[in-house]
């Protein structure tokens, strides 16, 4: 697995340095769907991954945000790719964006490696070898109890029609908590989670590129990750709750408070 690690550290720097330099640049941009962004950028650095990954690994298969290479079954080993995790902030000039790239394995994810090129780090982990940035440890906070926390969470793109829109489980969140941060990338959310930043996020609906790769790097730096409700965690299945472990029953009451309450 370290060699495949290091095919997606080297994938997703040559990526990050496409979007860092062409951050803030005139860039074409549409809308996939009402408020779902996607840019020139977001193709261009798929482009470059899949190029790097597919010259090294040419029988791994990949799952991509933008769809240039599709496997929705379940092989032996995939790619699970998003070349750019917080394209909404991109396309405004807020420097909050990550590559994201996952190696799942027999349907468990082996390797993680998230890159935020704006503050030049990279967030790796294969599994049972720990978390790192910059090839230096991290380890999930020692916070204990929520009213101490800081936690993250995001809203889905169809917020004004979409009834399990996070708004209820925001508004109990906010009465318990030091605060919240909204910063649209989840990937990158995820790692302020497993190097301490975050105490916890939580997500309703995302996709297996958002989460795969930062899920395993919480878990490797001491975090705990499940489904919102509590269930085993899987990419798959669109909701995730992150934190670092102490914080985590406590923070799952809240939220199943507030699905009682909405529903």
């Amino acid at each position: 697995m370290q060699k495949k690690a290091q095919a997606a550290v080297q994938a997703a720097y040559k990526a990050g340095d496409l979007l860092r330099n062409r951050f803030r640049s005139n860039f074409k941009i549409r809308e996939k769907a009402p408020a779902n962004l996607v840019t020139e950028l977001d193709i261009q650095a798929e482009k470059i991954i899949l190029d790097i990954l597919c010259l090294e690994y040419p029988g791994i298969p990949a799952l991509t945000e933008e769809g240039l290479a599709i496997s929705n079954e379940s092989p032996k080993e995939r790619w699970i790719i998003d070349p750019l995790d917080g394209t909404t902030n991109y396309a405004h000039g807020y420097p909050c964006f990550a590559v994201s790239i996952a190696l799942e394995h027999y349907g468990q994810i082996k390797v993680g490696v998230v890159y935020d090129p704006m503050m030049d780090q990279m967030y790796t982990a294969i599994q049972g070898q720990g978390a790192f940035v910059n090839g230096e440890p991290i380890r999930v906070s020692h916070t204990r109890t929520l009213s101490k926390s800081l936690i993250g969470s995001g809203f889905p793109y169809y917020a004004w029609t979409n009834t399990n829109n996070n708004s209820s489980e925001w508004a109990a969140l906010i009465k318990r908590v030091v605060s919240l941060r909204c910063d649209g990338s989840a990937a990158l959310d995820l790692c302020r989670v497993a190097s301490g930043s975050l105490d916890g996020f939580w997500e309703l609906d995302l996709e297996a590129w958002d989460m795969a790769a930062g899920a395993l790097i919480v878990l490797e730096a001491g975090g705990l990750v499940t489904r919102v409700e509590g269930s085993p965690f899987t990419p798959f299945q669109r909701s995730l709750l992150a934190t670092n472990g102490s914080i985590h029953a406590e923070l799952l009451d809240v939220l199943m408070a507030s699905f009682s309450d909405d529903h």
